[in-house]
């Protein structure tokens, strides 16, 4: 019975009443500012940045800067209030600032969020991006942020935590080794100029071909024409080949590079009368005359009739090559200060390949498509003129061909 009366006894004590009411009211007065900064000082801010004309403080909005900084109002309060407790608050207040701490860290992260936000709005951020740098510096806060946190809560010497890291260097490179990688990848990229935002790259061995969306500390975001999007460590691109086609488009013309295969068989000498029949093309008018009169000077120093070899003579296929040469030159899709060549290759048991090496001067994958196959659309369907053929395998067609003529036919004829 006496020991339930001292228990009583300290419950009424007037001290602890006191001190309980002050932690009360403090904590009373703490959400009562905090209350009045969420509703009616943040609206305010909120109201006055929509009839600005700045995008600063769009982004801070946006990334809730003030929203967070609102949480700082009742902890400060709370921290300096606890002076007119009169129990010891020593604990509570490390607490406290270490929740401060906490939160101005968390502040300092979002700032430089909405800072980066600013500066892609820009277009310079297109060639000089800067994410892996601010990834980096985020993280730097929140280890120095967390540190600190800690060595408030435990009453510690900050420098105590520092000193002890070089104990455990070897261990902290093993664990941020993709990191450290990173952070030597991200600086190479952006001091080479390797990689930006909206360059189309390819890497086959791993499957990348696409337009470059993202590229920040750790990663670089790649979108692939099919929609996927590819995920590739930052470093990968410094220790692997990669294709970036940047140039080709800075440079304002995209490579055609094809071959039609001609049927060696249909290869031959034009006469007379095929010279006559093709002078009526205006494109080889004035090729053919002025290859007339080559071949005359060239055939007058000839003495005698002899073989028909000992003249100069003009063939259907090198014909078709100048043909093409002027159609080319004709098109306005095909640029004229890059590489023009209209080339044979080497024969081969799929024919003589006639190769086309040009540049279109519309980069466009779309309309790059749409003047390559017109231009041999043109060329296929004007083979005919010329008396040669596109060499091909049998197909079903040409089988049922050979069958639909019968032995007897064949006598007959």
């Amino acid at each position: 019975m006496t020991e339930l009366l001292e228990v009583i006894s300290q419950l009424t004590d007037i001290n602890l009443i006191h001190a309980a009411m002050g932690l009360v009211t403090l904590i009373f007065i703490a959400a009562i500012s905090f209350f009045l900064v969420r509703q009616i000082v943040l609206k305010m801010i909120r109201h006055a940045v929509t009839r600005t004309k700045g995008k600063w403080d769009d982004a801070l909005i946006k990334r809730k800067v003030f929203g967070q900084i609102s949480f700082l109002v009742p902890a400060i309060v709370f921290y300096f209030g606890l002076t007119f407790l009169t129990f010891s608050t020593e604990l509570l207040g490390r607490v406290i600032l270490a929740y401060i701490v906490i939160n101005i860290v968390i502040v300092i992260s979002r700032i430089l969020a909405a800072a980066l936000d600013i500066y892609q709005a820009y277009e310079i951020s297109i060639a000089r991006p800067i994410k892996g740098y601010v990834q980096l510096l985020n993280m730097v806060v929140y280890l120095l942020g967390g540190a600190l946190a800690i060595c408030t809560l435990l009453a510690i010497s900050p420098w105590g935590i520092l000193s002890g890291l070089g104990a455990v260097t070897a261990l902290l490179i093993l664990v941020f080794r993709d990191t450290i990688l990173s952070i030597i990848a991200s600086i190479q990229i952006a001091a080479y100029d390797l990689v930006r935002r909206g360059d189309w790259i390819a890497m086959p061995q791993i499957g990348v071909d696409g337009d470059v969306v993202d590229v920040a500390l750790h990663t670089v975001r790649v979108q692939n024409w099919d929609k996927t999007i590819v995920t590739v460590p930052t470093h990968k691109l410094i220790q692997e080949s990669f294709k970036n086609w940047r140039g080709m488009t800075e440079a304002g013309g995209r490579r055609i590079k094809r071959s039609i295969l001609i049927d060696l068989t249909s290869i031959r000498f034009l006469d007379r009368q095929d010279l006559e029949r093709l002078s009526e093309v205006n494109r080889l008018k004035a090729y053919l005359t002025r290859k007339k009169v080559e071949l005359d000077d060239a055939s007058s120093t000839v003495a005698g009739e002899g073989h028909r070899l000992n003249e100069r003579m003009l063939t259907n296929i090198g014909t078709f090559r100048a043909y093409i040469d002027i159609y080319l030159k004709e098109n306005n899709k095909i640029h004229k200060e890059m590489t023009f060549l209209v080339r044979q290759l080497p024969p081969s048991p799929h024919g003589l390949p006639l190769e086309l090496y040009v540049f279109t001067n519309d980069t466009d994958w779309g309309a790059y498509e749409a003047i390559q196959a017109d231009i041999f659309d043109h060329l296929l369907s004007s083979l005919p003129a010329f008396d040669l053929r596109v060499f091909q395998h049998p197909t079903g067609f040409d089988m049922q061909n050979l069958l639909s003529v019968s032995p007897q036919d064949e006598i007959g004829k």
